[in-house]
């Protein structure tokens, strides 16, 4: 029969218990009729990376195997106060000019209708499946979502509904407003 998993893990505990007893290892502290032997205290030398290699050992980063690597020893030097630094001792790095810019992805395709906002803190459309990307825009802006509510009723004449501060966000209108028109492109 073999024992209990509760009894292996008893006997496992007393014997690091035991283990753990300082008496047992042969550890000690000292006290005051005994002088703590000197040998007991030694330095510790941490050598450098640099120092730790031997002539044939490759070094492990690119800095050490530069040519341009320190030593201990060197010293800096910097140009005499009247002289000027030449500007062609420096390689000139060579940029391609970019011109800022930003352009949408074309989307699969766009809806323009009204729109209202409700305080569900969710947009919702009830053509599109949740999980869709859309960007609104309305004459404050747009803004780019994902969808991820049903509605608004077919009845209503409303195409989506936004939660509020992403409505005011792009209406471009009163806090009095209740709808706008919006033109929603799906991707």
């Amino acid at each position: 029969m073999r024992p209990s998993r509760t009894v292996a893990r008893a006997a496992l505990t007393a014997a690091l218990a035991l283990g753990a007893l300082p008496g047992l290892v042969g550890s000690h502290e000292p006290s005051q009729d005994q002088p703590i032997d000197a040998a007991l205290f030694g330095q510790v030398y941490l050598a450098t990376t640099r120092d730790r290699q031997s002539a044939g050992i490759f070094l492990p980063d690119a800095a050490g195997r530069s040519d341009g690597a320190l030593d201990g020893l060197d010293v800096f030097s910097e140009p005499a106060p009247g002289e000027p630094l030449s500007p062609d001792e420096r390689a000139q790095p060579k940029l391609k000019t970019i011109s800022p810019s930003f352009k949408w992805k074309p989307p699969r395709y766009s809806m323009t209708g009204y729109a209202s906002f409700y305080d569900n803190g969710t947009t919702a459309m009830r053509d599109v499946p949740r999980g869709t990307t859309i960007v609104i825009c309305g004459a404050g802006g747009c803004i780019q979502t994902v969808v991820s509510d049903y509605g608004p009723a077919k009845t209503t004449g409303r195409i989506i509904d936004m939660y509020r501060p992403d409505f005011f966000r792009i209406c471009g209108c009163g806090w009095w407003s209740g709808t706008t028109t919006v033109t929603v492109r799906i991707y």
